[in-house]
């Protein structure tokens, strides 16, 4: 039997962190809406401005410090991958579409053979 466990907020301060991101980002859209009419760059501006400060007090939350971490340990990880040489990936997709017209083949003619049975022999439909 496997546990999973769930991360939650525990302290006080991530909790008013999180609270406070979520109220930038709401500000944020407010701003970009109520701003309508002093155009289009202070809009954006007011919008991004917003985000930027959500972000930022995110990223000095422990669920913000988490996520740096997983994002640093996934990009070692990615880093680690070694990819395949041109040959390596042409032979491959040849591979798949051989498999794949084989297996078309293979369903249409056991589609075929099952219409055959059924309609032809069984039912007697197409005499």
């Amino acid at each position: 039997m496997t546990t999973s466990q769930v991360e939650t907020v525990n302290t006080g301060a991530d909790k008013a962190k999180l609270a406070a991101v979520a109220v930038l980002v709401v500000a944020a859209v407010a701003a970009f809406y109520a701003l309508g009419k002093q155009g289009p760059l202070v809009q954006w501006a007011a919008l991004l401005v917003g985000l930027v400060a959500a972000v930022a007090v995110f990223l000095i939350s422990e669920p913000g410090r988490q996520f740096t971490a997983f994002g640093r340990d996934a990009w070692r990880e990615a880093k680690k991958v070694v990819w395949p040489s041109r040959k390596e990936a042409v032979q491959m997709t040849l591979y798949v579409f051989g498999f794949v017209v084989v297996m078309a083949l293979f369903l249409w003619l056991t589609d075929k053979t099952l219409e055959w049975v059924f309609y032809d022999l069984i039912l007697g439909w197409r005499k």
